[in-house]
């Protein structure tokens, strides 16, 4: 067994000593609970649509061990190597993101997905992470460089992503990227005046959506008033709930997974309720709540604009993207199909998510100021 001295100044000696440990156990834990659950909610869904009982499990354990390597390497780049990254990212996720509105498959009335070499990919996953960093750099260019329009960057580039993601249409996709970019620039400073606008102009936004596109009235119509239309998801993940009690009905005992479509993927959170209860579930609320303030507190003493907006940018996704799912799950918000973080089945949120908190992991490392700015 190899042992990392403080003494070891290779590539992953360094990486191991200044590194936040915690952060990786919880992710660590977190994984684990995904492929437990992935193994309860997949096989019934798969017997449903007439697939091999473990073609879910296999293929999702395939995409966790390549999550992982992906993990590993993003979180041992420099925060100069992490800029560099996303930039390329985020321009060939762009010109994916533009490709589904051409040649995109259309499922349930959305384009929002890419086959490539026999494998689909949802380019609007991959966008997230890189927009936030590139978000980052320009708005922290702003303030350090002189003559460098980094809001104007920051703001052109939000735009086109949000509005790459309302032609697919993917709403609740366009809301998460516009909270999360509404958070940075108010962290970057921006002045009480432009909240307030910025606030008018959401809310402007949120009314005209609920006006013209017919799905996303339907969606806040049936959350208030659920006999308007078909909730037979979030009441069947609500009855599981109420099944699972405190304790569960037992690994394997859950009757909801038969019968719910997307039990493996956006409702695999009602199957952990069902099958162990509500204790479990809130031990993964827990570990969701400590991945992102622990971010947070790492980050209190930073003296990096970049790293702050990043790095804070990137766990606010992070958590944002669980709180959603969740709060489906609960019929505490409208439906949305957002996979829960490391948990859910899906082979591009999994990917994606790696490369951010692989950059959460790297940009929160303990370093010399040198290696922060070039």
């Amino acid at each position: 067994m190899i042992a990392l001295t403080r003494t070891d100044t290779s590539l992953v000696g360094r990486w191991w000593w200044t590194v936040d440990r915690w952060i990786l156990a919880a992710i660590a834990l977190l994984v684990f609970v995904g492929v437990i659950l992935t193994l309860a909610a997949s096989p019934a869904v798969a017997e449903r649509i007439g697939l091999e009982p473990f073609h879910f499990a296999r293929r999702q354990l395939g995409f966790m061990a390549l999550a992982l390597a992906l993990m590993f390497a993003v979180s041992l780049a420099s925060p100069v190597a992490i800029r560099r990254i996303a930039v390329i990212g985020f321009l060939v996720a762009l010109l994916m993101l533009a490709a589904t509105l051409v040649v995109g498959a259309e499922i349930k009335g959305a384009t929002r997905w890419l086959y490539i070499a026999g494998v689909s990919l949802q380019p609007s996953e991959f966008v997230k992470p890189f927009f936030v960093v590139v978000t980052a750099w320009m708005l922290s260019l702003q303030k350090r460089v002189e003559g460098v329009p980094g809001n104007l960057i920051a703001g052109v580039s939000a735009l086109l992503v949000v509005g790459l993601l309302l032609g697919q249409p993917d709403i609740g996709m366009a809301v998460v990227v516009s909270a999360v970019w509404c958070s940075q620039v108010f962290v970057a400073g921006l002045p009480l005046v432009w909240v307030g606008a910025l606030l008018a102009f959401g809310g402007a936004a949120m009314i005209a959506l609920y006006t013209m596109v017919p799905h996303v009235a339907s969606r806040i119509d049936r959350f208030f008033d659920p006999s308007l239309g078909d909730t037979y998801q979030v009441q069947t993940a609500i009855d599981a709930f109420a099944n699972g009690g405190l304790f569960g009905r037992g690994p394997g005992e859950g009757i909801g997974k038969r019968v719910l479509p997307d039990a493996h993927t956006d409702f695999i959170f009602a199957v952990a309720g069902e099958e162990y209860g509500l204790l479990v579930c809130l031990f993964i609320v827990a570990l969701f709540a400590y991945i992102t303030l622990r971010g947070y507190r790492r980050l209190a003493g930073e003296d990096s604009l970049f790293i702050m907006l990043a790095a804070g940018g990137l766990l606010t996704q992070f958590g944002l993207q669980a709180v959603i799912n969740m709060g489906v799950n609960l019929h505490l918000l409208p439906t949305k199909g957002m996979t829960l973080p490391f948990i859910s089945y899906g082979g591009s949120s999994l990917l994606a998510l790696s490369v951010g908190m692989g950059m959460v992991i790297a940009l929160t490392r303990r370093r010399p100021r040198h290696e922060v700015e070039p």
